[in-house]
């Protein structure tokens, strides 16, 4: 995991999840810009510095046997943020592959997210027991997000008493927010989203949150 540390006193840590092209500088320079907000990021590297362009590679790159578990990678980013940052709330955001396992963490109370940031993804399954509130950026044109995959995951964060606010960007597609996807990228929607994320994760992490 590479991290980066805001200046000051961080206010919270974030968990930064990509998508699968790898750990591409979309990444780095949302985790940069977030932490120019003031909070400690790590950015996960799931598939050790490896990356894709086309969509075969990528999928190669998911699919590769790994000899430690994506879960369990991922369990020892939120442990290592949680040392950088002692006593500060902690909150994930995933894109697309990395948006489904920012999900699954945030559905399990053991690892006490306080939020949860979804880019272009949607999973289902019991939000119970969930301590995170939850923001979600759609794309308008999506292949990848079917609707009743979303409907499905709102109507159980929402029968969990979870908050959550999502927004549609018009004119966009899967990847929007993703520089290093030229072809997809949307800047006035990315920046926006950011924006959005950065006043989220203040009142989500900052003094007096949950308060």
């Amino acid at each position: 995991m590479e991290r980066i540390a805001p200046d000051g006193t961080a206010l919270g840590a974030v968990l930064v999840i990509h998508s699968w092209w790898g750990l591409t500088d979309s990444f780095r320079d949302y985790g940069a810009a977030l932490a120019r907000q003031g909070f400690v990021v790590g950015l996960a590297d799931l598939f050790d510095g490896r990356t894709a362009r086309t969509q075969a590679a990528a999928r190669a790159l998911r699919a590769a046997p790994r000899r430690v578990p994506i879960y369990r990678r991922l369990e020892a980013c939120l442990t290592d943020l949680r040392h950088a940052a002692p006593g500060a709330g902690l909150a994930v955001a995933g894109f697309s592959m990395g948006g489904h396992w920012a999900v699954w963490l945030a559905q399990r109370a053991e690892y006490d997210l306080s939020a949860a940031i979804l880019y272009y993804a949607a999973r289902g399954g019991d939000f119970g027991r969930s301590t995170a509130r939850f923001l979600a950026h759609f794309a308008a044109e999506d292949p990848w997000v079917r609707p009743a995959a979303r409907q499905r995951m709102e109507r159980a964060i929402a029968a969990a008493g979870r908050p959550y606010r999502a927004f549609d960007y018009p004119d966009t597609g899967h990847w929007f927010a993703e520089s290093a996807r030229p072809a997809d990228y949307r800047s006035e929607a990315a920046r926006l989203a950011l924006r959005r994320d950065a006043a989220f994760l203040r009142a989500a992490l900052g003094p007096g949150a949950g308060a």
